[in-house]
């Protein structure tokens, strides 16, 4: 990589270059994230997975922008303009917006104004103005008057063309109007269409909407341009056209000297021309651009670190799981789980109306409870839920058995993918989507990495920003929380194996297949004998996966394979059996990890190994919490100014929280109530968070509730 780029990523992470161009090196090698992050600190300078997916995403930017760079050189090459002067400027830039200036006057364009006067022969004329070379333009445009240009002043007229097309062309000018148009207010207003049509009541908070476009919050953003291209509202910059027209004017004068007499008053005409009629859409199209990719990035990490705390929500783990998914006229759909997650049996009872068969249903709950030693119990949130918990409050548990809500966001989506098929392909919709919800409550990262997260309810306005860095942002934060939980080898799916370091689909897919001929693998050393599993594959997800039961207790922990042999010299050290350190606590504490740096592996790798030997294998998602709403609220009816009830964190975004109170609308906690102007929601709540709420007001008419935060139980989580 150029040191031109290493030197901008490096000023854009705030790192040192050694580190932008280690990781560089090992991304070409065909290192992950994951791997980079966990097993090569001593390269990374101890850099994150979240700076680490940061700087590869920058890397290929750098790789498009050398592309670019080579076409954009090629093109004016041919066209007989390029420079050792114009050569420089586009090597040395780092700004995709100047490239593009630079290459702006040499890109072919569509038929213009200014190329309609080239072709009359005007250009000439365009020339002794631009290079003040004419003191009186009207007597020089006489000259060129013929059958074609039937006057001076259609002369003038053609030669201002050709001004101000090369104005709206030139780098400086345009990055003079950018600075004005990104201090100015983006107002919009509402449209004829808007006015009639009752779809576009939604967005009236922005019929009449003005704010700075440095300040404006990316959720307001993406609201006024998604009504924008539903044609509910027009967008402008307020930028003043007289100073404008004044600034290019002036850029004019810094490039070729001040004009006088009657030229002066034909480049101001000019300069007035080129803003309205080609810098105005092109600046103020470009800044709005820039601003949606700001507001984009934004949402893209609130959308991401909701993500990431729903993948790690705390599994109840493996237990025998009957997960209902509640309903009235269609019955609430059961299904039973095994420790494994394979389903045992599935049936449909009827305790809500209109059958009401409410005795059969609990006589036939407790017979399904018996038959399949049911440890515990996951029930939807979606219609009919609050009514089923009552239901199974009136059912006699088994010792240790707890009931669960788990939400059921993207069940219906994995009931009728090609996932949900493949699963089960002689079970309907229904059932799939029950044992979706069993699934979610035994180990929601294992269940949720098979639904696309923009089907799981979280986030901010995910279809309208850019996709390609959204699928990129998700892409990489399933795979931090799968590496960073582990999998376990026997019993992964392969949707979940796909996730881990250097597997895949295809090498996933390879691995369940050697599983199922097989049997169980008996050592990370087998997943060699995977046809199409290399070496390097291996190094990349072989610390990654957990074989529980291993003759190698080293195989059930983050320990990569690569580094056994420190274990065993730590070991020897101590005068034990690697099966006796792993997991002692005390022993590892003896360890004097400066004593066992390598060439290969340094001070921080060592390090992890000593703290993963205490606690091998140890899962970072914590326990799932109890939780219960409030008896007497069940309807947005029952809702009264002033109430404080417990709550469920469902989705975090910029403006606010959304919280569910146990009614079928979820309730907002606005900014402004969670803490001083300016407080980000992230750093306040989390995801599925158990908190406190106080009703500050109820607009039934629009099914809005809003809250305010009361108190905040850290580390408390509901599913």
């Amino acid at each position: 990589m150029k040191q031109i780029y290493v030197r901008y990523i490096a000023g854009m992470l705030g790192i040192k270059s050694w580190q932008v161009e280690n990781c560089a090196e090992m991304f070409a090698q065909g290192d992950t994230i994951p791997f980079i992050s966990r097993y090569r600190k001593e390269k990374t300078g101890g850099l994150d997975d979240a700076t680490v997916a940061e700087l590869k995403h920058l890397c290929e930017v750098c790789d498009e922008m050398e592309k670019r760079k080579q076409t954009i050189i090629s093109a004016i090459s041919q066209a007989g303009a390029l420079d050792d002067t114009l050569r420089a400027r586009i090597e040395n830039s780092v700004d995709a917006t100047e490239l593009e200036d630079l290459y702006l006057p040499y890109k072919p364009k569509r038929r213009t104004r200014a190329t309609q006067a080239r072709e009359k022969g005007l250009e000439p004329l365009a020339d002794a103005m631009w290079g003040l070379k004419t003191r009186n333009p009207a007597s020089d445009a006489a000259a060129f008057v013929s059958d074609e240009v039937g006057s001076p002043e259609e002369a003038l007229q053609g030669a201002r063309d050709i001004i101000a097309e090369r104005l709206s062309e030139t780098a400086s000018v345009r990055e003079d109007l950018r600075s004005v148009f990104r201090t100015r207010r983006i107002h919009s207003s509402v449209t004829k269409a808007g006015k009639e049509s009752a779809e576009a009541a939604k967005y009236r908070t922005y019929f009449d909407f003005s704010m700075p476009l440095d300040r404006i919050p990316s959720h307001n953003l993406l609201a006024i341009l998604r009504a924008r291209n539903e044609g509910y509202v027009n967008i402008e910059i307020d930028a003043d056209p007289q100073r404008c027209s004044l600034k290019v004017f002036n850029g004019f004068c810094r490039m070729q000297g001040s004009p006088h007499g009657a030229l002066e008053q034909e480049i101001h005409t000019a300069a007035d021309d080129s803003f309205k009629r080609l810098l105005y859409p092109s600046i103020s199209g470009e800044v709005i651009r820039e601003a949606k990719r700001k507001a984009d990035i934004e949402s893209i990490r609130v959308f991401g670190e909701n993500l990431r705390q729903l993948l790690l929500g705390a599994p109840v783990g493996q237990k025998r799981t009957m997960a209902i998914d509640p309903g009235y006229r269609n019955g609430c759909k059961i299904a039973c789980l095994d420790e494994q997650g394979r389903l045992l049996y599935h049936t449909i009872i009827y305790p809500h109306p209109p059958r009401n068969e409410k005795i059969k249903a609990i006589t036939e709950v407790q017979k399904i409870i018996s038959d399949y030693g049911i440890q515990a119990i996951a029930i939807g949130n979606g219609t009919a839920a609050r009514e089923t918990e009552d239901f199974m409050r009136k059912i006699r548990l088994p010792q240790g058995c707890k009931v669960w809500t788990v939400s059921e966001d993207g069940a219906s989506i994995y009931s009728a993918s090609e996932a949900g098929r493949r699963e089960f392909p002689d079970e309907d919709v229904t059932v799939r989507g029950a044992v979706s919800i069993g699934r979610r409550l035994m180990d929601p990262l294992a269940e949720l990495v098979k639904i696309d997260p923009k089907n799981l309810g979280i986030g901010q306005y995910q279809h309208d920003v850019d996709q390609n860095l959204l699928r990129e942002k998700l892409q990489t934060t399933v795979e931090s929380c799968v590496n960073a939980v582990g999998v376990n080898l026997n019993t992964a799916s392969s949707y979940l194996l796909a996730y881990v370091s250097g597997i895949g689909p295809s090498l996933a897919e390879n691995i369940v297949a050697y599983r199922t001929a097989k049997g169980p693998f008996r050592s990370r050393g087998e997943l060699m004998d995977v046809p199409r599993l290399g070496a390097k594959a291996f190094e990349q997800c072989a610390g990654f996966l957990r074989i529980k039961g291993a003759a190698n207790p080293l195989d059930d922990s983050a320990v990569h394979p690569e580094s056994y042999g420190i274990v065993g010299k730590m070991a020897e050290s101590l005068g034990v059996k690697t099966s006796e350190l792993a997991g002692n606590a005390s022993l590892c504490a003896r360890i004097h990890p400066e004593d066992f740096v390598t060439e290969k592996a340094g001070l921080p790798t060592v390090r992890d190994i000593v703290r993963e030997l205490a606690k091998p294998g140890l899962d970072p998602r914590g326990e799932a919490g109890e939780f219960s709403f409030a008896e007497d609220v069940r309807d947005i009816e029952d809702l009264k100014t002033g109430m404080e009830l417990p709550g469920v964190v469902t989705n975090i975004t910029n403006f606010g929280a959304f919280v569910d109170i146990g009614i079928h609308e979820n309730g907002l906690i606005h900014v402004s109530r969670l803490g001083p102007r300016g407080t980000d929601p992230s750093k306040v709540l989390r995801l599925h968070q158990q908190i406190r709420v106080r009703v500050e007001d109820v607009d039934t008419e629009r099914s809005r509730i809003a809250l305010a935060l009361v108190s905040p139980s850290p580390g408390k989580k509901s599913l």
